[in-house]
């Protein structure tokens, strides 16, 4: 069974981006274009990761993380925040905020993969 990944992104063309390369290796991909639809996706259907855009209007990803990491339901769900925003003190509030990865844009099929398998335990070091 692949695993389940939603991206979350105000960008569709980012999202697309992503989207095909995740399907393209078999993952099964839900989309949510803000923080709110993000937060009612994960309480519908627990995802097995979550690509987090930090970057977004209405809530930010870093708000989304938060909650996600106060609600014992979803406090174990895997988050890679994936953001243009590349200071050291945007990657050290990230994994403050509980993420799991930082992945910075613009990435690589090859990055994005590294980090997935590096999360979900499947990435085998050469």
């Amino acid at each position: 069974m692949s695993a389940v990944i939603l991206v979350v992104d105000d960008n569709e063309d980012n999202v697309d981006i992503a989207r095909q390369m995740l399907l393209s290796r078999g993952f099964e991909v839900r989309v949510a274009y803000n923080g709110p639809s993000a937060l009612a996706s994960v309480e519908q259907r627990r995802p097995d990761l979550i690509l987090l855009d930090i970057m977004m209007p209405q809530m930010s990803g870093m708000e989304v993380l938060d909650r996600l990491r106060a609600n014992p339901a979803t406090a174990g769900v895997p988050v890679i925040l994936v953001t243009a925003k590349d200071q050291d003190e945007d990657l050290l509030a990230g994994y403050k905020y509980g993420a799991d990865y930082y992945i910075t844009k613009p990435f690589s099929a090859k990055q994005l993969l590294y980090g997935i398998g590096l999360v979900l335990g499947t990435e085998r070091p050469e």
